[in-house]
């Protein structure tokens, strides 16, 4: 496969108000980055000596997932300080020199806040037990009595995301509302108590210099009054878009809306970004208004296969849906929760045409750490290793989490591939050898090349980045094609080769091109038109 890169390209001379209109977001995962201790697990100090190859890479910004004290029952997002960091990761003092060397390269740093449960080791929660029934600390988390004769059955008939009942009970006989593991009791939202904390720890770590905050479960903070049944059996899915009486609700709006508050306090343009999954995008985009937050993921776009159909109508959807609040739409492939798109989509060539489709649309795009290395997902992990608590329960998720994310290869020809000195926590397959940085760069076939080539285009085209709308042009069936001023991109989801007339001069391709007249199968061009 081999990428072609024009020798000229179009000078940016502007620039447009906002920067999260337009960046590209790298997503580490904290413990598969990159070890600098020898324990096995990616650390703080890691992700700071990596910094460079990430400002080498072209993004914009950094976006960390949890680092936070924790007993780490779901990989850190259980949190029992957020003012604290938890010892596998480092210090308060390596959170700082991260954003602050972050900050001397020019790139952003965005905090994984998980705002709608904590960790049963927190103390608030630890103390609201030793407390006990109708004491203010329960108040803050969603305590009930149970149904049955003796309070022995769950108040409701909700379901954890994980499987099994959303509620355990606690020895005086009460019961805890969890959506997520046991470990991981959900608070009250209603209490002013919680809101007023949630304030106070975005003061703590904009104080430290932190330019954003990606919002975990954003839609799950507010539950229906009443906490009514849901009344089905159907098994919640951690990915879905069902209409739920804990999701979605109309008062998180109201949160959002003193977050953005806020955020406006501080100077340098800090960002919110909900990762909300929603049953549409104009429910989506109602997050996005202009009192609200900045940005949200694009899990629609996510969902959708590699159809030339299915990608044009969602890309047209999010477009459409976004255009009205003025917020920039963002694009994603992969991240943390989801199984790697070179494997859910099949093939290598069918993942390097996706990145650069997605790098070409208008608005942000996130990249998963990993992918820019063309990695698959691992499927043929032990269980003894597997550490995703979904894993473990029999009509939970998928449990496949795991997969994803494995510690990524950065050089040699042995695990753990320059990963660390002492082995990785989830082990790496032999083939990634081939996979790693060191083997990719420099080589012009390689997928690192390819999405440094992307980015580097991305950064100096002043028709790619920001922006809320194409113009799509005529293609044949399973293709598509559309015009951002004098830039064209066309994509061939097909596994046949198309003859599609060349709109302009060639400034990348996924795969080669021998006939700039014939668009190869499962393939995207860049085009200067």
């Amino acid at each position: 496969m081999t990428q072609h890169l024009a020798d000229a390209l179009p000078t940016s001379t502007g620039t447009q108000p906002g920067w999260w209109r337009e960046a590209v977001i790298y997503q580490v995962y904290p413990r598969s980055f990159a070890d600098s201790n020898g324990d096995g697990m990616g650390d703080l100090e890691g992700i700071r000596s990596r910094l460079p190859y990430l400002k080498e890479l072209g993004v914009d910004a950094v976006w960390l997932s949890p680092f936070y004290a924790s007993p780490q029952a779901d990989a850190g997002y259980d949190v029992a300080d957020y003012r604290a960091i938890d010892p596998m990761f480092g210090t308060l003092h390596d959170a700082d020199a991260v954003i602050r060397e972050a900050h001397e390269l020019g790139l952003r740093i965005i905090v994984d806040l998980v705002p709608n449960h904590c960790s049963d080791q927190h103390e608030w929660f630890k103390q609201a037990l030793r407390e006990g029934p109708g004491t203010p600390l329960r108040e803050r988390f969603h305590f009930r009595p149970g149904q049955g004769e003796s309070g022995e059955l769950p108040p409701n008939d909700w379901e954890s995301i994980f499987g099994g009942p959303a509620w355990t009970r606690v020895a005086d006989g009460e019961w805890y509302l969890h959506l997520f593991a046991p470990e991981q009791p959900d608070f009250n939202w209603e209490h002013p108590a919680v809101q007023d904390e949630f304030r106070s720890i975005l003061r703590f770590w904009l104080d430290l210099g932190a330019d954003g905050f990606r919002i975990d479960v954003a839609h799950g903070l507010v539950k229906a009054p009443g906490l009514p049944d849901l009344g089905h059996d159907e098994q919640l899915k951690l990915l879905g878009n069902q209409v739920l009486p804990f999701f979605d609700q109309d008062g998180v709006h109201e949160i959002y809306r003193s977050w953005r508050l806020v955020l406006d306090e501080y100077a340098g343009d800090r960002i919110g970004v909900a990762e909300a999954w929603t049953p549409s995008a104009d429910r989506t985009a109602m997050y996005l208004r202009p009192d609200e937050l900045h940005q949200a993921f694009n899990f629609h776009y996510l969902n959708t296969g590699w159809d030339a159909e299915a990608l044009r109508a969602t890309i047209d959807e999010s477009l459409d849906s976004m255009r009205p609040v003025g917020a920039p739409t963002t694009w994603v492939l992969s991240n943390h929760d989801v199984v790697r798109h070179r494997t859910r989509f099949g093939t290598l060539e069918k993942a390097r045409a996706a990145a650069l489709l997605m790098l070409a649309l208008p608005g942000s795009a996130y990249v998963y750490q990993g992918e820019e290395l063309g990695l698959p997902e691992v499927v043929d992990l032990p269980d003894e290793v597997r550490q995703d608590p979904s894993f473990f329960k029999a009509n939970g998720q998928d449990g496949l989490r795991d997969g994803c994310r494995v510690p990524i290869p950065w050089s040699g020809d042995q695990a753990p591939y320059g990963f660390g000195t002492g082995g990785s926590w989830l082990p790496q397959p032999a083939e990634w050898a081939g996979l790693s940085v060191e083997a990719q760069t420099g080589d012009p076939e390689s997928t690192l090349e390819l999405y440094r080539s992307a980015l580097r285009v991305r950064r100096a085209h002043p028709a790619l980045g920001a922006g809320d709308g194409v113009e799509w042009l005529p293609a044949p069936a399973g293709v598509l094609a559309f015009r951002r001023g004098d830039f064209v991109c066309t994509v061939n989801t097909t596994d046949e080769p198309v003859r599609l007339p060349a709109p302009g001069t060639v400034l990348l391709a996924s795969g080669d091109l021998a006939d700039p007249d014939v668009l190869p199968a499962d393939t995207t061009v860049w085009w200067q038109g």
